[in-house]
């Protein structure tokens, strides 16, 4: 399988260049401290490199803007200097210059179909608190299909999307079990149990966690992710990215 390099900043925010552009997933650049809100967030860890040393930044894939953790302050001022951001409807309507997709919906850049995919930011109904969050389908020829899941706590919706890509060969997925509280146990992102079901649906994908690590809110461990795929025997799936060295991925 063809392969793409990828440096992980922290958190949500991942550089990668695939088909001859170059991707940054939720642009997370500010240094540690805490956002006041509802909720208070809490940055325990700045970037492993600033966004300038990442070089070409062709387009913003944007799971959504409405918490910190996906969008910061500096995240939010780079958003101006980048020629596209992809992102939800609702994220377009607060954002000027921000191209909202709904589910399915495909723009195409360069060589790349872009296609946005349903996420869910908590269990059934967690949009009345928690928003409207997006995935995204990357597909050129000659290159790997690649799913980054944004925000997405549900494994039936990955399996919605792996029936209509079939084809993925790497999966970027945001894990971490974030939890706020504001739905009690449940998660609003991927946890170790539903990543690894996640991987189980999504068949030979590489597994590249993110959004794992970084925040107070990020229940769980990388370590302890990294244990549940080695226990389960599926090791060899998941690729555990080193922050700010760039990689091959694939």
């Amino acid at each position: 399988m063809t392969q793409i390099s990828a440096l992980l900043v922290g958190g949500p925010t991942l550089h990668f260049t695939y088909a001859g552009l170059a991707f940054l997933t939720d642009p997370t650049f500010d240094e540690p401290g805490s956002y006041d809100g509802p909720v208070v967030l809490r940055k325990l860890t700045g970037p492993a490199v600033p966004a300038s040393a990442l070089g070409a930044i062709d387009a913003v894939l944007l799971s959504h803007d409405q918490h910190e953790d996906n969008l910061d302050t500096a995240g939010r001022a780079l958003l101006g200097e980048v020629p596209l951001v992809l992102g939800t409807e609702d994220s377009a309507a607060r954002i000027p210059g921000i191209t909202g997709l709904a589910p399915w919906q495909q723009h195409r850049v360069g060589d790349v179909v872009v296609t946005a995919v349903p996420a869910l930011h908590g269990p059934e109904g967690a949009e009345a608190l928690a928003g409207v969050v997006t995935g995204f389908v990357l597909e050129a020829e000659g290159h790997p299909t690649v799913y980054v899941s944004g925000d997405n706590a549900s494994v039936d919706l990955v399996r919605e999307i792996a029936a209509r890509f079939p084809a993925i060969g790497i999966a970027v997925l945001f894990a971490g079990a974030a939890n706020v509280g504001r739905f009690g146990d449940i998660d609003l992102t991927l946890n170790a149990r539903t990543a690894l079901e996640a991987a189980e649906v999504l068949a030979d994908a590489v597994i590249v966690p993110v959004h794992a690590e970084g925040w107070f809110h990020f229940s769980e461990t990388r370590e302890r992710l990294i244990a549940m795929f080695e226990y389960a025997g599926r090791g060899d799936r998941l690729q555990v990215l080193p922050a700010g060295e760039r990689v091959a991925v694939g």
